[in-house]
C-alpha cells in the first residue's frame, strides 16, 4: 500500500487547486485524476515525477509518506528546515546621513545594531553591509545608488580593478576600483568610472574596511545610458590613466 493517492488529493488542496486545473498541469484527464485520488487506480510513474518536479519532492516521499498526517506534518518541517538553511543574513544600511556617525562607530556594534537592515535572498551566505553614495564620479551608477559590499578582511584579498567601498580615515566612504600599487604595498590607488575625476592614492594604513561590491540598487528612473562617444571617450582616458599609473610604478 502506498499514500500516493492521499498525497495526491492532500497537495492538490493545499495549492487549493480544482481536479480539473491540477489534471491539466499534470496533462491526463480529470476522471483519472478523480481515480487516483480515490485510489481506484496507482499513478503512472510519469505522473508522479510530474508531480515532484512542481512540489519538489521525491518518488520515495510521494508514496511512503503521508504528507497530510497533521501529527507529523512533513511539508510543514521541510519548509521549516528549508527556511532554516537558506535564510538570508540581514544587511545594515548606511545612508549617507549616517555616513560621519558610522566613521567613528563601524566598529562599535551598539552602533551598527542601531542601523536599519534588509535581506537579499540572491546573496551567498557571507558578512555583507549596504551604503548610499552620492555624487558622479562612478557614473554610469547614478548618484544616490546603494552598494551592497562584502566584507573583505585584508589589502591582501582584494581583486585590482574591482569596485569596493573603501572606508578610510581621510576619505571617508567612497565607493571607487582599486588598484594595487604593484611592490608599494604601502599605498592603494582608488580610480573612478567617470575620466573626469583623477586617480589618487591612499595609504594602506589609512583604510579602515573594504567591502566588495556585489550589487547595485538603483531607482529605474535614475539609471543612466552612455552614447557611443562617451564611451569612446571614457576608453581613450582609461588607457590615459592606466599608462600613467603603470609609468609611475617602474
Amino acid at each position: 500500500m502506498t499514500f500516493a493517492g492521499k498525497n495526491l488529493r492532500y497537495l492538490r488542496r493545499l495549492r487549493g487547486w480544482t481536479q480539473e486545473e491540477f489534471a491539466s498541469k499534470l496533462k491526463i484527464k480529470r476522471s483519472l485524476l478523480g481515480a487516483y485520488e480515490e485510489e481506484r487506480a496507482e499513478p503512472r510513474i510519469e505522473v508522479l515525477e510530474a508531480i515532484g518536479s512542481i512540489f519538489k519532492l521525491s518518488l520515495d516521499e510521494l508514496l511512503l509518506k503521508d504528507l497530510g498526517d497533521t501529527k507529523n506534518n512533513f511539508i510543514a518541517k521541510r519548509r521549516a528546515s528549508k527556511l532554516a538553511n537558506t535564510a538570508s543574513a540581514e544587511i545594515q544600511f548606511v545612508p549617507v546621513k549616517a555616513a560621519a556617525g558610522y566613521l567613528a562607530g563601524y566598529a562599535d556594534p551598539e552602533f551598527v545594531d542601531e542601523l536599519n537592515t534588509f535581506t537579499l535572498p540572491m546573496l551567498a551566505p557571507g558578512n555583507y553591509r549596504a551604503f548610499e553614495i552620492i555624487g558622479d564620479s562612478m557614473l554610469p551608477t547614478p548618484s544616490g545608488s546603494v552598494i551592497v559590499g562584502e566584507k573583505v578582511e585584508s589589502l591582501e584579498h582584494v581583486k585590482s580593478s574591482s569596485t569596493y567601498i573603501v572606508v578610510s580615515k581621510q576619505e571617508g566612504i567612497v565607493y571607487k576600483r582599486v588598484l594595487k600599487n604593484g611592490r608599494a604595498k604601502s599605498k592603494i590607488t582608488l580610480v573612478s568610472d567617470n575620466p573626469s575625476y583623477q586617480p589618487y592614492q591612499v595609504e594602506a594604513d589609512d583604510v579602515l574596511e573594504l567591502w566588495q561590491a556585489q550589487m547595485v540598487i538603483t531607482k529605474a528612473s535614475q539609471q543612466n545610458r552612455w552614447d557611443v562617444n562617451q564611451l569612446a571617450n571614457l576608453v581613450t582616458s582609461l588607457q590615459d590613466q592606466v599608462s600613467t599609473l603603470k609609468k609611475r610604478m617602474n
